[in-house]
């Protein structure tokens, strides 16, 4: 753990030791860059604006993440800066790369500040990074609690409803909370989880069972009761209602030589004599179609 921070503090070092670059340096390297991909050219730039990142990467300390993947992150959104600038448009490189270097740092925190996924919308961005701080500007004297005209106020001002600033200051007022902590501790020892107190709404096993030995004795009704069906009636009857990818009766008469409305006489001849071969043997239609 010493090492990597020693390396951490030499990488830090390093980046704010780096030369700063005057602005006909700094084009002539994102030039080469783009025009000829050198990549020396864009180490120098990369390297010059690294104090850039780090600087960027500080002001997100306080969301709990480690400063190295923010940094890291902030690299990331450095290089793509570089990939994307153009130097013809007479703008310092600094500029243009802060949108993308702190872009990429917020995006690296949504994914990982916690396990519950939030908005990624730009309204949902905005809320989550905006919300404590206009939230303390508003909150008199320190008080935590935050009234409905807080949250209103800062619903107005940020262009999102006040359920989801109700939403996300309750995020991001606590932790995750593992299902697996425990809930309740009784005399006996005995410790329940939350896990334990989350409704499963699948089905039964007996139900499972009894559905499984349904839906194949279904099945095997059903294939007896196609046997009583001629060769072209068992083709129309599979093309039309049976295929995932259902023929048209135009299509299907083209293929059999004969018209789309004979067709669908045979179709509707086919589906009655079914009806019928499945009643005689089963009575009770509930038994076959439920």
């Amino acid at each position: 753990m010493a090492e990597v921070a020693g390396v951490q503090r030499s990488f830090i070092r390093a980046a704010m030791n780096a030369p700063f670059l005057e602005r006909d340096e700094e084009r002539a390297l994102a030039v080469r860059w783009k025009d000829d991909r050198d990549e020396v050219a864009l180490h120098r730039l990369a390297s010059a604006h690294m104090r850039l990142v780090i600087a960027l990467a500080a002001r997100f300390r306080h969301y709990g993440l480690p400063m190295a993947d923010l940094v890291q992150e902030g690299h990331i959104g450095l290089l793509e800066a570089a990939a994307r600038f153009e130097p013809d448009r007479e703008v310092r490189f600094s500029t243009y790369a802060t949108w993308w270097i702190r872009a990429s740092i917020q995006d690296f925190i949504l994914r990982n500040w916690s396990i519950v996924r939030g908005g990624t919308s730009s309204a949902q961005k905005a809320l989550f990074f905006n919300l404590r701080r206009l939230r303390a500007r508003l909150t008199r004297n320190g008080d935590e609690r935050v009234s409905d005209k807080v949250h209103q106020h800062i619903a107005t001002t940020l262009g999102v409803s006040k359920a989801d600033v109700a939403t996300m200051d309750a995020r991001l007022s606590g932790p995750d909370v593992s299902l697996n902590a425990p809930l309740l501790d009784d005399d006996s020892g005995a410790t329940a989880e939350r896990m334990d107190f989350i409704p499963d709404n699948a089905p039964l096993q007996d139900e499972v069972v009894g559905d499984g030995i349904d839906s194949e004795r279904r099945t095997k009704w059903l294939r007896a009761a196609l046997a009583v069906l001629s060769e072209r009636e068992m083709r129309i009857l599979h093309e039309r209602r049976l295929s995932d990818d259902q023929a048209t009766l135009e299509s299907l008469g083209a293929v059999l030589g004969i018209s789309k409305e004979r067709v669908r006489q045979i179709e509707n001849r086919a589906i009655e004599k079914l009806k019928r071969a499945l009643l005689d043997r089963h009575p009770r239609p509930e038994s076959v179609l439920v």
